[in-house]
């Protein structure tokens, strides 16, 4: 005769099952789980916060900023000292704001390192993996980082320029030096801030593209100064008119544009240089954003 068999208890299940409504708990009040975090649909002030928290909690953006508005405020007023105890007559027609040139120049590296580190240096650490797994669209990653540094480096520069235009203004009052027009405070302030903003634009698209720091910022440190030192070595009468384009077409001289101090006459003038910038980023941000989409990161 056989012996009956007990039948083996089933296990209850967990307590975390039967409160999310597990289908197997049979609990007609729990019908599924309904996740506490409320979930929103991403967009592009998103990106641009968390772009917003990243460029202003690495050291190294404080520290570029930092010397960027060190040496245009000190070689600014530097000069205008310099021009105040000198007994040179500075009395003409030229931009009264052109003593602000040369810091303005010596700082753009300032930017153009910060521009290419914005995008190159996620690459070199991998961060940009993480990035890209927060944000899967890589054109709004791109859009949030160029829009962030934009603006970021259009106020810094604009405060800069204007508290050393400001400054050599009074420095300089009575000293033969006729008063800045509305038109010269407008490109000599606003004028050159959105020029090295889209300067620094160009580095971080540069960065995007070459994904590496030291050479992007190679290149555009290049790109800054190798017109002008190829141009120097253009002795042959043959190689004038390119010596010219190179000097006129450099991006020291659209600088001086600004300021009035064009190194030739038939080179861009007025708000010229911004759109020749301008176009560049453009072609720039096509080629970044193209490579962004094939390439793997």
């Amino acid at each position: 005769m056989s012996t009956p068999q007990t039948p083996t208890p089933q296990a209850a299940p967990p307590a975390w099952e039967a409160a999310a409504g597990d289908p197997r708990s049979g609990h007609p009040d729990l019908p599924g789980y309904t996740s506490p975090i409320p979930v929103v649909r991403t967009h592009l002030g998103h990106a641009l916060a968390s772009e917003w928290t990243k460029i202003r909690s690495v050291r190294s953006t404080m520290w570029t900023l930092g010397v960027f508005v060190l040496i245009v405020v000190g070689v600014g007023l530097l000069t205008a000292v310099v021009i105040d105890h000198s007994s040179a007559s500075m009395s003409g027609p030229d931009d009264p704001l052109s003593l602000g040139f040369f810091g303005v120049l010596l700082g753009s590296i300032c930017l153009i390192t910060l521009g290419v580190l914005t995008t190159a240096s996620e690459y070199g650490t991998g961060m940009i993996r993480t990035t890209m797994t927060a944000c899967p669209s890589r054109g709004r990653v791109l859009a949030a980082k160029a829009a962030v540094f934009s603006l970021t480096a259009f106020t810094v520069t604009l405060a800069s320029t204007a508290l050393v235009a400001l400054a050599q203004t009074a420095l300089l009052d009575g000293s033969g030096i006729r008063r800045p027009t509305g038109a010269e405070w407008l490109r000599g302030t606003v004028g050159v801030s959105l020029y090295l903003a889209l300067l620094g634009l160009l580095s971080l698209l540069v960065g995007s593209l070459l994904r590496r720091s030291a050479g992007g910022i190679t290149i555009m440190i290049g790109l800054v100064l190798a017109p002008l030192v190829v141009a120097l070595f253009m002795f042959t009468p043959s190689l004038e008119r390119v010596r010219t384009v190179l000097f006129e077409y450099s991006i020291p001289n659209q600088l001086s544009v600004f300021y009035s101090n064009s190194l030739g006459q038939a080179g861009p003038s007025g708000w010229d240089p911004l759109w020749i910038m301008l176009g560049a980023v453009a072609v720039a941000s096509a080629g970044a954003w193209a490579l962004l989409r094939h390439r793997d990161v």
